[in-house]
Order: structure tokens, then C-alpha cells, then sequence
């Protein structure tokens, strides 16, 4: 199990994502427009560092949903391989079983 503050953390970044997308993202759009004025871009790109580092999507990451685990994450589960093996040993999920031969 991770650290409740890591999780905590994640989940105030993801807020933070959300919150300021749509301004970092019309920002982005000003600074890399090569036929708006060269001043015009670099002050976009001054507003655009001022923004919270942890608003960036970049700074995401994936964590199991059971756990908090950072690391062995499957996208498509959202958990981690060591969930996955627990909940499909114990027959939890539909049609996933253990091989064994």
C-alpha cells in the first residue's frame, strides 16, 4: 500500500490538470503560432512558467486504484500486476484464470 500522502499528492495534481487546462492550453497555442509577433509569443511563454509546475499533464502519474502502487500499472485495469494476480487468483475477475500446467 503507498503512502496515503503520494496519493493524496497525485490526486491534488490531477485537480490541478483540470483546473488550469484550458489556460494552459490556449497559452500553448499563442506560443507556438509562428506568425504571431515574436514578443507576443515569448510573453505567452513567461504566463505559461508561471503556472503551477504540478498543473502540467506531463507530471501525472498512473497509480493502481487498489493500492496506490505507482509501478507495474496495467492502463487498461487500472491496477497493478500484483492486484491483478490477487483478484484473479481468487476468481474476482470475469474470465481471467491462473495457468497452470
Amino acid at each position: 500500500m503507498a503512502k496515503k500522502a503520494m496519493i493524496e499528492r497525485e490526486l491534488k495534481r490531477e485537480r490541478l490538470v483540470a483546473q488550469y487546462a484550458v489556460k494552459r492550453a490556449a497559452l500553448k497555442e499563442i506560443a507556438n503560432d509562428e506568425e504571431r509577433p515574436m514578443e507576443e509569443r515569448f510573453k505567452a511563454r513567461l504566463k505559461l512558467a508561471k503556472l503551477p509546475r504540478n498543473s502540467s499533464a506531463t507530471r501525472l502519474h498512473n497509480r493502481c486504484q487498489l493500492t496506490g502502487r505507482p509501478k507495474a500499472y496495467y492502463r487498461k485495469l487500472k491496477m497493478s500486476r500484483i492486484k491483478l494476480r490477487d483478484l484473479a487468483s481468487n476468481g474476482q475477475i470475469p474470465g481471467m484464470v491462473k495457468s497452470s500446467w
